[in-house]
């Protein structure tokens, strides 16, 4: 049923550059399952698993996609694509909090030819049933040393939305608080630690309540809870994501 109503408003959201106006559903929390699948619990109406892992049952599942950097683990398969990782005097430039390297955005031929990778795994989603996709690091150019711009970031961002809205999919933010998504059409926003960083209003505004809040920090749970808990799903994770590990909902 979602597919198919986002399937008959995706032309005119594209027309209008608002996106297909398909949200997370309302009155229901969320759980983020990118540690490894686990059981959902009975509050639970939104689930958050990685490409490679099956949606949840009876839920409405968002499939995570790394759009702008690579995973941990998929360095070899980066290794066989040359051009298309960010270099700084012939190394990888690697955000290092997690790890990753950054994907080089900054010409239309990398990103159309990056763009035919992640629309694969998009289209891969849909095919396992997925309702949607988050694209991560669309701020990677923060962590780029310079080398990548914002426009690099929204230009390939509407490549990745558009793939999204053309496999049936509602198409997630991640990261770049303060983003107009309205210039590349994406549905609704996946925000973590907005409560440490003081970003809560900037989505709200962005997003109204189609913002799902990730925090890792009980003080900064607590807070969100108190500022935003009556109009955003808010949940608190331990950072490793670990399947059996800490959750707790406003």
């Amino acid at each position: 049923m979602v597919q198919t109503l986002l399937a008959a408003l995706t032309g005119l959201g594209l027309l209008l550059g608002l996106g297909t106006g398909v949200a997370p559903p309302a009155g229901t929390d969320f759980d983020c399952q990118l540690g490894g699948a686990s059981a959902v619990a009975a509050n639970v109406g939104i689930v958050v698993r990685d490409r490679r892992d099956a949606p949840a049952a009876a839920a409405w599942n968002v499939c995570y996609v790394n759009g702008f950097q690579t995973q941990p683990d998929e360095r070899r398969f980066w290794r066989d694509r040359p051009g298309l990782l960010l270099q700084r005097d012939g190394r990888p430039v690697v955000d290092d909090a997690w790890g990753e390297w950054l994907l080089d955005i900054r010409t239309k031929a990398k990103r159309k030819r990056l763009a035919r990778i992640v629309g694969r795994w998009t289209r891969a989603c849909a095919a396992a049933g997925f309702d949607a996709v988050e694209y991560d690091n669309l701020d990677s150019f923060t962590r780029s040393r310079g080398l990548l711009r914002p426009r690099h970031a929204r230009k390939y961002a509407r490549l990745l939305t558009h793939a999204a809205h053309e496999s049936g999919l509602a198409a997630g933010q991640k990261n770049w608080a303060g983003f107009d998504r309205r210039r590349v059409g994406f549905d609704f926003a996946v925000a973590e630690e907005c409560g440490r960083y003081d970003e809560r209003e900037a989505y709200v505004a962005a997003y109204g309540a189609a913002v799902l809040v990730v925090e890792y920090r009980r003080r900064d749970f607590r807070r969100t809870c108190t500022t935003h808990g009556d109009l955003l799903p808010v949940l608190l994770r331990d950072r490793a994501l670990a399947p059996e590990g800490r959750r707790a909902w406003c």
